[in-house]
């Protein structure tokens, strides 16, 4: 993993990243549809630096994940050159879903809290379990596990 793209595994998952011009509108403030990309980096990243492959699990599992709810509180903005971060801490895990808090943060302060529940599912649309290794990260990211 580049050294910018820096990951930990715990509690809270940190990825940083800078604003480029194209996350920008002519204001040059992000775009707020930009912030839904980030935080689906971020979480990208949680599973690369576990070590867990999507495409193998979609192309040998036919196992994917889709966004059912986001909430998002937009409350600061970023801008054009200002160095951020996605903070994903997981708040709860089901039986075929999860729901996550992602945090875009600059220098403590945050930007946008979003709440996002993700299913898994298989590639026709039907509900599967979370599979044990994604759980087994989820689980070493959260607090206060919670079975359904």
């Amino acid at each position: 993993m580049d050294d910018h793209r820096a990951a930990t595994i715990g509690a809270v998952h940190t990825w940083p990243l800078r604003v480029y011009y194209e996350d920008t509108d002519a204001a040059g403030v992000v775009y707020y549809a930009n912030y839904l990309k980030f935080a689906e980096r971020a979480r990208t990243e949680i599973l690369f630096a576990a070590g867990i492959d999507q495409i193998r699990l979609r192309d040998e599992e036919d196992v994917v994940f889709a966004v059912r709810v986001c909430n998002a509180d937009y409350q600061r903005p970023a801008r054009l050159g200002d160095l951020i971060a996605v903070q994903t801490v997981v708040e709860k895990i089901g039986g075929a879903s999860f729901v996550l808090r992602q945090t875009v943060v600059k220098d403590g302060v945050n930007l946008v809290v979003m709440q996002i529940t993700l299913v898994c599912m298989h590639g026709d649309g039907r509900a599967t379990r979370v599979p044990q290794e994604v759980r087994a990260v989820l689980q070493s990211m959260t607090e206060t596990t919670k079975e359904d």
